[in-house]
């Protein structure tokens, strides 16, 4: 199976999906913040691994914190996934924190401060 054909796609769609519920609903984690987002989901192609990439809305210090309670998550969570999608087999989870949210946030707010800059002559 190629890593962009139909039924990948669909099976990451799947997977991201089924971990997005299970963050909402499953994770008791204290250090996991309550607002965790599964933001994209990498299935490889022969199903042995999985790239899960997670964003947390949270102090910056305490990422750390919040990937390892992810992290200590990972058997729950696998479990769960395999319960709830069919596949041949469940792949290993790996997480990674994504920074792409809090990015863009940085990004709007630079693009105001420099709005608000320009003298309404200048526009």
């Amino acid at each position: 199976m190629r890593k962009n054909s139909v039924k990948n796609t669909r099976i990451n769609s799947e997977v991201l999906k089924t971990l997005a519920e299970l963050f909402r609903d499953g994770i008791k984690d204290p250090r996991v913040p309550a607002f965790t987002s599964v933001t994209d989901v990498e299935v490889a192609p022969d199903l042995k691994t999985c790239k899960v990439y997670v964003s947390f809305l949270c102090d910056e210090d305490k990422i750390s914190d919040a990937l390892k309670g992810v992290q200590s998550a990972e058997g729950y969570l696998k479990r769960e996934l395999a319960r709830r999608v069919n596949l041949r087999n469940t792949p290993e989870l790996r997480f990674y924190v994504d920074n792409s949210i809090a990015y863009g946030n940085h990004m709007s707010k630079l693009i105001e401060e420099a709005n608000k800059n320009i003298k309404p002559d200048e526009e």
